[in-house]
């Protein structure tokens, strides 16, 4: 099992300070050192006050932020959870990807998913009933626009004639692309080309929220996971290929009082097939939440690690990045 610390941002009562950057380079900092895999950044750029007091939260540009964190680390990798592509031009997006891959020297992780909250969606003037094809575009030219080097695309949105993506990113043909969210579509896309599958567990109120899929009990994640194998085998590629990485609000608090259950529960949850897990610290106080991160790479994180699982920067990462083809040789200059 491999862990993604949630970057404590901007809910309800959440200390003040975590938008603050010497708070940012801390948290960061910490979680490499207790031997997280991944630091993510979520995105919800024009987020109405309504959503925001009714139980959302704030965020910041998640690869702006990651860029940041790349400043202040050398091995953790950086993770867009998750990056709603209809609200970008994809080319942009892949601008900005391919300018953390490089100053991070390969470290960036996009999960991306075509979002739900149809407020913020008029609010970036983006169609909502078109995200789902405008997501699809997305993935298609974030897999192929870094190698080739005169990109040509026809698009409902723009067109692309003879882009070059320049300087491009270290890890090729793409940086790591999985894909976000529960339905049935979300596990097609990642079977046929994604490197990861991430869904989530959201409780009765969380999946009205958003309209997707419950995945809230053992048996709905089995099938799930069973279901994307299959879709996977029939893609003509392999499971090791396709990462499983859940969040989950009953699976992934670090806090003291639920470290024993954390344990057990992720016993339960790798032998359901899920291979990475997203985590959530205390968010009141900035003290409580280093202290919780340094707590569980003591007491929990290090039982899960493995020497052969560790790579030339420590981490877990690379094993499945080749298997899935993804490489870290230097791009073209």
């Amino acid at each position: 099992m491999q862990f993604t610390l949630q970057y404590p941002l901007g809910n309800s009562g959440s200390d003040p300070r975590f938008a603050q950057p010497e708070t940012v380079a801390r948290v960061v900092q910490a979680a490499e050192l207790a031997g997280f895999t991944a630091v993510a950044m979520t995105d919800h750029p024009a987020p109405s006050r309504k959503w925001l007091e009714s139980g959302g939260h704030a965020s910041f540009d998640p690869l702006t932020a990651l860029a940041f964190c790349a400043a202040v680390t050398t091995r953790i990798r950086l993770m867009t959870h998750l990056l709603v592509l209809p609200y970008r031009n994809p080319l942009l997006a892949a601008r900005q990807i391919a300018t953390v891959d490089r100053l991070s020297d390969g470290r960036i992780d996009v999960v991306a998913g075509p979002g739900y909250l149809r407020s913020e969606f008029s609010a970036l003037g983006v169609d909502y009933d078109s995200r789902g094809a405008d997501f699809d575009e997305a993935l298609e030219i974030l897999s192929r626009v870094f190698t080739d080097p005169e990109f040509r695309y026809e698009g409902k949105r723009f067109a692309a004639r003879g882009v070059a993506i320049e300087p491009g990113p270290v890890q090729l043909p793409h940086p790591p692309l999985w894909i976000g969210g529960n339905g049935r579509r979300a596990r097609r896309r990642a079977a046929a080309l994604g490197n990861g599958w991430s869904p989530v567990q959201l409780g009765s109120a969380g999946v009205r929220t958003t309209g997707t899929v419950s995945m809230d009990t053992d048996q709905e994640m089995r099938s799930a996971i069973e279901d994307l194998e299959g879709l996977i085998g029939s893609a003509g590629r392999t499971r090791s290929e396709v990462t499983v990485q859940l969040q989950s609000a009953r699976s992934s608090d670090i806090a003291a009082p639920h470290r024993d259950q954390l344990r057990q529960r992720i016993g339960e949850l790798a032998n359901l097939g899920i291979d990475q897990l997203v985590m959530t610290t205390p968010d009141n106080d900035v003290e409580q939440c280093i202290d919780a991160i340094e707590a569980i790479g003591k007491e929990v994180l290090v039982e899960q690690a493995m020497p052969s699982d560790l790579n030339r920067n420590g981490s877990a990462q690379d094993t499945a990045l080749e298997s899935s083809g993804v490489t870290t040789r230097k791009a073209p200059q």
